[in-house]
This record gives C-alpha cells, sequence and structure tokens, in this order.
C-alpha cells in the first residue's frame, strides 16, 4: 500500500477515516445522546464544546512540539487517540462520565489535526498553498459528511420509542472501528521521518519550542486572521449542536433528517472548498474570506425562521458556501505569512483560535438559547460574524514574518 500512495493521499486516506471517526461520535448522536441521558440546552452545548476545549489547550503546543521532534512522530500519537477513545463512550451510563470522556476524546484533534496540516503545507509548491489545503480538507471531511447521516440512520432505525443505549453504544463502536482504521493505515503508509540534524539537547528543544511560539503568536496578522475562522467556526459549533435539536424539537424533523442537515452543508463545503483554494492561490485570500462571513452570517440568521426540511436544506447549504470561502483561504493565508519551519506552531495557533470559537459556539448557544430562545440567540451570533469583517479587512496584510 506504501507504493501506492504518494505523500499527499495517504494524508488525505488517513484523515478520511480520522474524521469518520469523529464525526460518528459528535453530530448529530452527541447531542441526542446527551438529551437521552437528561441534559438541559445549557449541559448539551457543554458536551458537545468540551472536546473542544481540550484543542484550546493543547493545539498550539502541540504544533510546536512537531517543529521540534518532527510530524510523523506527533501524528501518529494522534491517531492513537482516534482509535482507542471512541470505545470508552461504550460505558458511559452518566452525562459527567460523558463530559469527562468528550474531554478526552479532544485530543485527537487536537494533536492530529495542526501537524497535518502543517505536512500538507510544507508539500504544497509555492502558489498552491490554498488548492492544496482545500483539497486535503475537502477529502478528509467526506468523513464528516458520512458520519453524521450514519449515526442519525442508527438512531433513527431503532423501536418506535426513540433511540436506546444500545443504539448509541452501536454508532460509538462503528465510530472506534473506523478510528483505528486511520491508525492502522498510517503505521502501513507513513516514510520514515528523516533524521534531525544531530540531537539535541533538552534544552535546545525547550528553546526551539519557545521561540516558535514567541515569534508566531506575536505577529497580528496571524492572530486576527485565525480569529476570523474562529468566529465562523462559533457558529459551526452551534449548529453542531443545536441544529440537530432544533430540527427535532421545533421543527418535527425526525433524527435521519436531522442528521441529512449537516451532511447537506458538509457537501456543498467539500465541493467548493477546492474551487474557492484556487481562486485564493490566484485571486487572494481576503475577498473570499469577507464574502465568506457575510454569507455564514445570512444563513444562520435565517435558521431559527425555517421550519421546512427543504428551506433548512437551502439554508445549510448557503452556511457551507460561506464556510468554504472562509476555510479554503484562512489556513492559506496563515501559510503565506509565516515561515515553513514554523508551519505546525502556526497551524497550531490557528487551531487553538478556531477552536476557541468551535468551543464556545455550543456553550454560548446553549447559554443564549436557553434564556432568551432560538431566534435572538442565532441574530446575535450572526451580528459577530458581520462586526468582524472591517476590522479583518482594514488590518490584514500578507507578507511574510521577517
Amino acid at each position: 500500500m506504501k507504493e501506492l500512495l504518494s505523500p499527499f493521499t495517504a494524508l488525505c486516506t488517513i484523515g478520511f477515516f480520522a474524521r469518520l471517526s469523529y464525526a460518528l461520535a459528535r453530530s448529530p448522536v452527541l447531542p441526542l445522546f446527551a438529551l437521552y441521558l437528561g441534559a438541559g440546552p445549557e449541559a448539551v452545548g457543554l458536551a458537545v464544546g468540551i472536546s473542544t476545549v481540550t484543542g484550546i489547550f493543547f493545539k498550539l503546543p502541540s504544533g510546536a512540539l512537531s517543529d521540534v521532534i518532527g510530524r510523523k512522530k506527533t501524528l501518529l500519537i494522534g491517531l492513537v487517540v482516534f482509535a482507542f477513545m471512541p470505545f470508552t463512550y461504550l460505558l458511559v451510563k452518566d452525562y459527567y462520565v460523558l463530559i469527562a470522556i468528550r474531554f478526552l476524546h479532544g485530543f485527537a484533534t487536537a494533536i492530529y489535526g495542526p501537524v497535518a496540516m502543517a505536512v500538507v503545507a510544507e508539500l504544497a509548491s509555492g502558489i498552491r498553498k490554498g488548492e492544496m489545503l482545500s483539497w486535503f480538507s475537502s477529502v478528509t471531511i467526506i468523513g464528516n459528511l458520512l458520519g453524521a447521516p450514519l449515526g442519525g440512520f442508527v438512531l433513527y432505525s431503532a423501536a418506535s420509542g426513540g433511540p436506546s443505549l444500545a443504539e448509541f453504544r452501536t454508532v460509538y463502536f462503528i465510530s472506534g472501528l473506523a478510528g483505528t482504521a486511520s491508525l492502522l493505515i498510517a503505521l502501513k503508509v507513513l516514510g520514515r521521518e528523516e533524521r534531525p540534524e544531530g540531537r539535541r539537547s533538552l534544552p535546545e528543544m525547550y528553546k526551539k519550542f519557545a521561540s516558535g511560539i514567541r515569534e508566531v503568536v506575536s505577529d497580528r496578522r496571524v492572530l486576527i486572521t485565525s480569529n476570523m475562522e474562529g468566529l465562523q467556526n462559533m457558529t459551526v459549533g452551534a449548529l453542531e449542536a443545536f441544529l440537530p435539536v432544533y430540527a427535532v424539537t421545533v421543527a418535527g424533523l425526525n433524527e435521519f433528517q436531522a442528521g441529512l442537515l449537516w451532511g447537506i452543508q458538509v457537501v456543498v463545503t467539500i465541493v467548493a472548498k477546492p474551487i474557492m483554494g484556487r481562486t485564493s492561490d490566484r485571486y487572494g485570500r481576503k475577498p473570499l474570506i469577507v464574502i465568506g462571513m457575510l454569507l455564514c452570517a445570512a444563513a444562520f440568521g435565517s435558521i431559527p425562521l425555517l421550519r421546512d426540511f427543504y428551506l433548512l436544506s437551502l439554508a445549510a447549504m448557503v452556511f457551507g458556501l460561506g464556510e468554504a470561502f472562509v476555510t479554503s483561504s484562512s489556513a492559506a493565508l496563515i501559510a503565506d505569512i509565516c515561515k515553513a519551519r514554523h508551519f505546525g506552531t502556526a497551524m497550531g495557533t490557528f487551531g487553538t483560535i478556531f477552536d476557541i470559537g468551535h468551543a464556545s459556539g455550543p456553550i454560548l448557544a446553549g447559554l443564549l438559547i436557553a434564556r432568551f430562545g432560538y431566534a435572538p440567540s442565532f441574530w446575535l451570533m450572526s451580528a459577530l460574524l458581520v462586526l468582524s469583517v472591517p476590522a479583518f479587512a482594514a488590518t490584514v496584510r500578507t507578507e511574510t514574518i521577517q
């Protein structure tokens, strides 16, 4: 198999199974599982967002660590978590145990995510960063497309009284199989990493680790660009948590339709991202990020006004298109700004802010919905996306760090 796959194709294959595993464990199964365990809106938001909190604390050090010890070792650590953690959900009978497992499961993407993006940025040749990063993201999140409807279908196929503990365990067992597949493929296809230029002492490794972090996080352009995707990802996290709940409890749809709504959004993102990535390589990153933020704001704010499955599907499509505009350009813009030797740290910084948005989205939405309902809550979060655009457009430039 190793000889049949290029490094880029191998990364995409590994990422597909890892994302399939994570999507099965997340939406729409996770919020519905939390409801099954007796959680209210705030608790549902916490259950969905807590794994992303892990990324807030560990994506930056994971990316920086890969700059020091190498990408392959760091990737494999993350893939071990993908393979092992889904099986621990089989032990869950209590909401607080679910929260603990979700936090630990977050180490999978916290470690793997920024390092994989750094590898792709290194593989990209010159001006193709946007295109290759977008292709990688699109191919791997096909797992998200399959995971959400598959998880929803397993629950929908349950008895008329609703999904039982057995159906939830079935979904998480399948998630574990997919995570194990990603690890086994990685062990098979990833080549031996190049030896470092001589051995470094622990103080030397720490010095490189710390200096890389300082150099990247002191650059305002990195932080502002990361904040744009962080805000956009706030609404993604809110939709992951509450679009299934809204669809089932307010719009009157079934669990399978709830999963399809998320799948529709992912399909649009997958199809549009490579096109937008190539466009950003040719014509610039900033205009696409601005347009994407406005599209996401409009679609997100319209959802609480809709009850029909097809209208909700249209809103999901527009949101997915806006997400493709933003995500196809933001990571590439970060790679444009930073030097190659700091790609791991840069993607870790990007991922940390990304996860702050992802974690705060479900939690903030849960608190707002419990107090104000869906419409005011979604409109307030949409307004944050719109208000972020002027600051980004006025301040971010793309010159590399000197």
